[in-house]
């Protein structure tokens, strides 16, 4: 069972992430950092935290996902592959079915994810492409990471999805507000856990979306 305590335990001593599994994450934060001299892929600040700001950030996701019931996740506005990229990684040899899909509108970022994928053999399908310009997509899991902001990410949920079982969202300090607002104009479910990574941050799994005029 992978967890999201697989770093708190250590490459030494980890009991559920194959040692192959943890160099293959050190790797794609390696190969993050020399494409961030090229192409726009995280803030330059944060490459020296690259391990807790983005590969633990994504991998605590994890929890969300590795669940019987879920075998395609799409990633919106994938960028780098983060959260995409990191949860291949985790799930290929726990589910080796899992796929991920990624949506990225950028074309040397989209042209990354698919060196990225074919390098860690991860079963995904890449589309460069406008996710607003999309119909009737249909998947398990729409995750998104840094894309956009909550109310978009449900209108996208709604509009350009025909099919879908779960949003997993990153939430930052105003999480609270956020959630209540949305509350205002959608009728959901949600499990909630505190970020690993930020105190003040939250990871959301939203259920049963519908909007309120719409009932």
């Amino acid at each position: 069972m992978i967890d999201s305590n697989i770093f708190k335990i250590g490459k030494s001593t980890s009991s559920n992430v194959s040692r192959e599994t943890l160099q293959e994450l050190e790797d794609y934060s390696n190969e993050i950092i020399l494409k961030n001299k090229s192409l726009n892929l995280i803030s330059k600040s944060t490459e020296k935290l690259i391990k807790q700001r983005h590969i633990e950030d994504s991998a605590q996701t994890i929890d969300f996902l590795n669940k019987n019931d879920i075998n395609v996740c799409t990633d919106l506005g994938s960028g780098a592959g983060l959260p995409g990229i990191v949860l291949g990684i985790l799930m290929k040899t726990k589910k080796p079915l899992f796929k991920l899909i990624f949506y990225e509108k950028s074309y040397h970022k989209s042209i990354f994810l698919r060196e990225m994928t074919k390098k860690f053999r991860i079963n995904s399908e890449i589309y460069h492409k406008n996710i607003f310009e999309e119909k009737n997509l249909s998947t398990d899991v729409i995750i998104s990471r840094a894309f956009k902001p909550l109310p978009i990410i449900f209108h996208i949920a709604q509009t350009n999805f025909k099919s879908f079982k779960y949003i997993i969202l990153f939430l930052g300090k105003s999480n609270k507000k956020v959630m209540d607002d949305a509350h205002k104009f959608w009728k959901f479910e949600y499990e909630e856990k505190k970020s690993l990574t930020s105190s003040d941050s939250v990871i959301v799994k939203i259920s049963k979306l519908k909007k309120k005029n719409e009932l």
